[in-house]
């Protein structure tokens, strides 16, 4: 924020929102699961001396047992000196063994890791392979990454993943930081042969039979981290689709529970593909292209992005589209710390909504922010960014309303802001970093490139929307004043006072008696800024913000004709006072409702056209009177004694 001088006049309200809440908190349920609320999330700095570039993962399962055995296979490289090699594994799974070529080595294991004696000190740069054989049933609290349970109406036994955040090391010995990303993997299931098994990437062979048991080999050539490798096991349907377009077509494949193999659930997997196709062309190719895209289905109320296999609870567009999107933002360049997670959730959430606005036309998008907005200004703070306490809770990583619809519509107020075209070239700027592609991204990452294209500094946009809490509360005047003119005056309190104000282009409908409509954008900087605008019809009616293209709440926009400045015209007598205040006001301005709140937020009176109001039982201190009047909205700060 620049350093500007401002009356800032504070007030909190805390409401429910009034618009219903998007498919979005659904999917935000399924990815937080039911987790602790509070988790050992600090950088295990035992795992930090070292670079993962290969697993091999042997995993075998029974659907209808909650057990797992498996042998790891990590080839890594030293990035010191190292005498022993920690991986995260949860002490619920016994590990029988670890060698490196064929000589068994010592380990221990404690909570939440293992930890290998090598045989010699390895020295910074050399590559080694190390194997771990283990076995057990996996925890049933904390991340519930490990799933056994039934589906349909013959209660089919499934076993199912979903490692987001911190619970790979429950069903895997490994290494699942948010700093390194495997080169690439074999993931080899092996279970009971009428079963169907599910992994990321594509099967270079068919599944061997052995007896009573299939093997089914998965290789994914494209860096991942730990949290999105993936495996689903149970009698799948295969519904088989084509993404992209010749010559650069690949296959999208479709694991489906039998009963919901259906008309309707066929129908809604035809907008797999034209959704494929429209984020493909408004950013760059599907990153996983040389492999696979698909869905599995599984029992979570929502979905989860696993590298070109989403898990999914339906088949409705915008859970496909959200779980598609996260190929690009999350898959692809993935957050580097769970206080940037926004860049991971927001991005899903926000390209959900533009399927919404390029399928269903401006009206349908127009009510998808709408709802956001209100999600999002139900509480009065909030940041999109986490703090380091904040990224402690698996609740507040995942909060619906912070990391998805506000992070949201931030990247909309971003596009708003920079217009079209800069906005995704500045995207694609971004996907298409060799430094970030496949590996990790910051914020200031994202803000360096649209930086870049824009050429012009973020920092304000992003210290008041992204950083810091809360949003605008505008007061708009418009007034006519010579012919083919009208003088815009704008207004602004602020919900949080993290941000005394926020500077952002505002969009205005200008409206005539003969059904003119006149669209304007005014770039405010400072409170009370005036503008005055061309206008091709007397002006007779106005209205903030038509689109919803800011995130805004109680904002009001009115026509004045008559020369009276609510902002200099109305007083609040006395100030302080220990019984009463009253207001001094022109007689041709009328109080249609007037709001007394506590510092805190909290409505203590609420009354309609009174210009006087008995505050001798009012607590000691800091008060705020806010009047809706038929000339415009005004707020009083005052002092109770």
């Amino acid at each position: 924020m620049k350093n500007i001088l401002v009356v800032f006049l504070f007030f909190s309200i805390s409401v429910k929102a009034q618009n219903p809440i998007s498919e979005t908190c659904k999917i935000a349920n399924s990815e937080m699961k039911n987790a602790e609320r509070r988790i050992n999330l600090e950088i295990n700095s035992n795992t930090q001396n070292y670079d993962i570039t290969y697993h091999k993962l042997e995993f075998n399962v029974d659907p209808a047992v909650y057990f797992i055995s498996g042998k790891i296979t990590t080839t890594y490289t030293a990035l010191s000196n190292m005498n022993s090699l920690t991986f995260d594994l949860s002490n619920a799974l016994t590990v029988s063994s670890v060698k490196i070529n064929n000589t068994y080595l010592a380990f221990t294991q404690n909570t939440n890791e293992l930890i290998i004696t090598l045989p010699a000190t390895q020295l910074t740069g050399n590559q080694a392979t190390v194997e771990v054989v283990y076995s057990g049933a996996p925890p049933q609290n904390g991340f519930f990454a490990f799933t056994s349970t039934t589906h349909g109406p013959s209660n089919t036994p499934v076993i199912y993943t979903l490692s987001e955040p911190y619970g790979a090391r429950d069903w895997w010995p490994c290494k699942q930081d948010l700093n390194d990303k495997i080169n690439n993997i074999d993931v080899y299931i092996t279970a009971p042969s009428q079963y169907v098994s599910v992994s990321n990437g594509v099967e270079p062979e068919a599944p061997v039979i052995n007896g009573n048991l299939k093997t089914t080999h998965f290789r994914h050539n494209y860096p991942i981290p730990a949290y999105l490798i993936c495996m689903a096991v149970t009698n799948y349907s295969i519904i088989n689709q084509t993404g992209g377009a010749a010559p650069n077509e690949y296959p999208i494949i479709n694991y489906i529970y039998p009963e919901s193999d259906t008309t309707s659930v066929r129908a809604q997997l035809l907008q797999t593909p034209l959704i494929l196709n429209y984020f493909s062309t408004l950013l760059e190719n599907y990153p996983f292209a040389n492999e696979k895209y698909g869905h599995a289905q599984f029992g979570w109320g929502g979905g989860m992005e696993h590298t070109t296999v989403s898990f999914m609870q339906n088949f409705s567009r915008g859970l496909i589209a959200h779980e598609m999107a996260h190929q690009w933002f999350g898959d692809k360049i993935t957050c580097g710390t769970w206080k940037d997670i926004w860049l991971n959730e927001g991005f899903a959430t926000y390209l959900a909504s533009m399927i919404i606005e390029n399928f269903d036309g401006q009206s349908a998008f127009t009510t998808e922010k709408a709802n956001m907005i209100g999600n999002i200004t139900s509480s009065a703070g909030g940041a999109v960014y986490l703090t380091d306490a904040e990224a402690l809770s698996v609740n507040r990583i995942f909060d619906y309303r912070l990391t998805y619809h506000k992070a949201a519509m931030v990247l909309h107020m971003l596009r708003f802001k920079l217009g079209d075209t800069i906005f995704f070239q500045g995207l694609r700027n971004y996907l298409a970093d060799t430094n970030l592609a496949f590996r990790y991204a910051v914020t200031t990452n994202l803000k360096s490139h649209l930086e870049a294209v824009y050429g012009t500094n973020l920092t304000e946009f992003f210290n008041d929307w992204v950083y810091n809490q809360g949003y605008p509360i505008y007061s708009i005047s418009v007034q006519n004043t010579t012919a083919g003119q009208a003088q815009i005056t704008v207004n602004q309190t602020t919900s949080h006072p993290s941000v005394p104000f926020f500077e952002m282009p505002v969009p205005i409908r200008l409206l005539g008696a003969n059904g003119q409509s006149q669209d304007v954008i005014v770039n405010n900087t400072v409170n009370g800024e005036q503008f005055n605008v061309s206008v091709a019809f007397t002006v007779t009616g106005v209205q903030f913000d038509p689109t919803k293209n800011i995130i805004s709440r109680m904002s009001v926009a009115t026509l004045n004709n008559e020369s009276v400045n609510i902002d200099t015209d109305i007083k609040i007598y006395p100030n302080p006072s220990s019984k009463s205040i009253s207001i001094s006001i022109p007689e041709n301005i009328e109080i249609e409702n007037a709001v007394i709140y506590s510092v805190l937020g909290q409505k203590i009176m609420e009354t309609k056209s009174e210009k006087f109001w008995d505050i001798s039982s009012f607590s000691s201190g800091i008060h705020f009177l806010v009047i809706q009047t038929n000339k415009g909205m005004k707020q009083f700060k005052f002092v109770k004694e």
